[in-house]
């Protein structure tokens, strides 16, 4: 798919079909998730360039139906606030508590050298037990707050699937030295959230390759051995 990278080779694909596109210089991995069966799409994470994003959904001749935000920061939602609008579609998430981030977009933006970005203003705010949908796809919603604290992951259970954003990398995990970020809330979270979903669980994150549960429980040396 050129700048789309396929995640067939990690989950098996059989209920929806995940394309990572990562965008902006931060290569940030936006998602672009396919339900087979209703031809209908999300988008998580848009932080920039939605040129790509929206190439790679007609290359899957989906129809984007919302998009999702893991988390307030620019790199995530940059985009987001101008793509719905265009597309006339839904902002679910994150969590309320990463509202102040969304509401200073524009200032991160022009800080980093990154194209305008709007304040993005969530049709649905995100709490821990919720569910999110869209096709006949039902992804479960987490809060793990740490890195901000607002920050949400999106886990299918039918496929072993979590997209987890900047909680945990592979080898590492999260900052938590911007505005509101909490070194032992992320670990609590990571502890609570993450290890729960069950070893076998491919981690999406929202940098850097994909990952497992198992894999960063056993040598992640930030949350591995004795912490789990």
């Amino acid at each position: 798919m050129g700048f789309a990278q396929r995640l067939a080779a990690d989950v098996p694909c059989s209920f929806m079909n995940v394309s990572i596109i990562p965008v902006t210089a931060f290569e940030q991995n936006s998602s672009l998730l396919c339900c087979e069966a209703s031809g209908r799409a999300a988008i998580v994470d848009p932080g920039g360039d939605p040129e790509r994003i929206l190439g790679a959904a007609e290359d899957e001749g989906v129809a984007i139906e919302k998009i999702l935000l893991t988390h307030g920061h620019f790199d995530h939602a940059g985009a987001a606030a101008r793509m719905a609008r265009d597309l006339g579609v839904p902002i679910e998430g994150p969590h309320r508590d990463d509202r102040f981030l969304l509401d200073s977009l524009p200032e991160w933006c022009a800080q980093f050298g990154f194209p305008p970005g709007d304040v993005v203003r969530p049709d649905r705010w995100l709490a821990q037990g919720d569910e999110v949908r869209f096709g006949e796809q039902v992804m479960a919603v987490h809060h793990c707050p740490g890195h901000t604290p607002g920050h949400v992951i999106f886990h299918h259970p039918a496929m072993r699937l979590a997209i987890v954003g900047d909680v945990i990398f592979r080898g590492s995990i999260g900052r938590t030295d911007f505005p509101r970020g909490d070194h032992e809330t992320l670990l609590e979270s990571i502890r609570s959230r993450i290890w729960t979903l069950g070893d076998d669980v491919t981690l999406l994150p929202g940098h850097g390759p994909t990952t497992t549960v198992g894999e960063e429980r056993a040598h992640n040396p930030f949350v591995g051995g004795a912490f789990g």
